[in-house]
């Protein structure tokens, strides 16, 4: 009973959440996604409080309740190119190349918020449950892409992946001064792992790489921040995640010719480190925030390459730098307007390409306009739009173990290519009730 609903909470709270930095959401909830994600020194709801900054929901002196749902449009597109060889194994100077688009369709995002509040206490408690990781793509099998063709063809096939990580955060805060708030937030965490075919798995020289049943993970962590608010206009923040150890996602694979076998994979979430900065004046709110996520640092994807058995041994991800910047004007009365950018450098270098198939998630340039409609002082309904894209496509050689000694390190194969690209769009809105005395 008790797994069967925890089962149906994560589906609720976490289905489907779909990454734009990496592989972590951008923002949590309407407000904080309409101002690119920054909320480390500017607080202007409680869920971006919540996820980037626990020290700053002490800015707020009430019970407050917010619930947010979107519904997230992507579209990766694959592409990938292969010299093609003769009946003795010599290249004959043509290619064949082929293009797949994803036909994974919609995934709903919700978020839920809580924060506990009083005017002149020191003290402000908080509780959420946010859907703040997650990739997946589905690129169907086919005759016409290389990378998709059958693994009886020498392709992968059909290629899938689901990635979902619900956290559920506890949080303190504490007044040290009118002006100085430090935070605190044990972080608990739920994740799913599929993958189409699982690269992770040893592959069978008959039947190549197997498929996996849906794994699931536990993992802990916490959050740090201070927060300092002028009084003045000026307010500045600072928070550090640390990594969310989990434990050992456990696969249960079968092969194309039935057979079966077992694996584990771990994959944690990687330390982010965030700096923030607001200003504000009159009608006008400003918030820049930027975080270094520490990938190189992360079990599952700080390794790369291919193990002795052939698997992939890990994502090999870089650091990456995250930008946010958002803008609020009040000055139309109870409907604030707002808009956000978030930048965010690529963790997938070139020549690990081939391994990060199943993880496409990447957005360098992200752009939102929101607004919030105040019914009353007790309740206020806000919307944002998000548009989303990669820019360049990540690119680099198709890879293969067998050629190592003549390409290493990974076994690029000379004249092929591999890459991805892709956009999102996303509609979200929010519902935040404050319970007034």
């Amino acid at each position: 009973m008790k797994k069967s609903t925890l089962n149906f909470v994560f589906m609720i709270f976490a289905t489907a959440a779909l990454a734009q930095s990496g592989h972590i959401m951008q923002g949590v909830g309407a407000v904080n996604m309409s101002m690119g994600g920054a909320a480390t020194g500017q607080p202007l709801d409680i869920s971006g409080a919540l996820q980037w900054n626990p020290a700053a929901i002490s800015t707020f002196d009430d019970k407050i309740i917010k619930f947010d749902m979107g519904l997230f449009f992507s579209s990766p597109q694959l592409y990938s190119t292969v010299p093609e060889f003769d009946g003795e194994g010599q290249p004959t100077g043509n290619f064949f190349s082929g293009t797949t688009k994803d036909d994974r369709g919609v995934s709903p995002m919700p978020a839920l918020a809580m924060v506990w509040g009083k005017e002149g206490s020191k003290h402000t408690f908080g509780a959420s449950a946010f859907g703040i990781s997650g990739f997946g793509v589905t690129f169907p099998e086919s005759t016409t892409n290389p990378i998709n063709m059958p693994q009886n063809m020498g392709g992968f096939g059909a290629i899938e992946s689901d990635y979902i990580l619900l956290q559920i955060g506890f949080t303190y805060a504490y007044e040290i001064s009118d002006q100085f708030s430090i935070g605190v937030e044990p972080t608990f965490n739920y994740a799913t792992l599929e993958l189409m075919p699982n690269p992770t798995a040893n592959p069978s020289q008959t039947a190549g790489y197997p498929s996996t049943d849906k794994a699931t993970a536990l993992g802990f962590g916490a959050q740090f921040g201070v927060f300092y608010d002028s009084g003045k206009g000026f307010k500045a923040g600072a928070s550090y995640k640390t990594t969310q150890t989990f434990g050992d996602f456990e696969f249960d694979n079968t092969y194309l010719d039935g057979s079966t076998g077992t694996n584990d994979f771990n994959m944690d979430y990687p330390a982010i480190y965030s700096l923030g900065l607001g200003y504000s004046l009159g009608t006008i709110d400003l918030a820049l925030d930027y975080r270094l996520v520490d990938y190189e640092n992360t079990d599952g994807f700080a390794e790369t390459g291919w193990t002795p058995t052939a698997s992939v041994a890990g994502f090999g991800w870089e650091n990456i730098s995250i930008i946010s910047a958002g803008i609020q004007y009040k000055g139309i009365e109870k409907l604030p307007l707002r808009l956000g950018y978030t930048y965010s450098s690529n963790p997938i270098n070139d020549e690990v390409t081939f391994f990060n198939i199943p993880a496409t998630a990447v957005i360098k340039n992200a752009f939102q306009v929101g607004f919030s409609y105040e019914i009353s002082d007790n309740l206020a309904l806000d919307a944002v739009y998000h548009h989303g894209a990669s820019g360049d496509a990540t690119s680099g050689p198709l890879l293969n173990p067998m050629f190592i000694q003549a390409y290493p390190p990974y076994g690029a194969i000379p004249g092929s290519e591999v890459s991805y690209d892709m956009t999102t769009d996303m509609i979200m809105l929010g519902i935040a009730y404050t319970f007034k005395k």
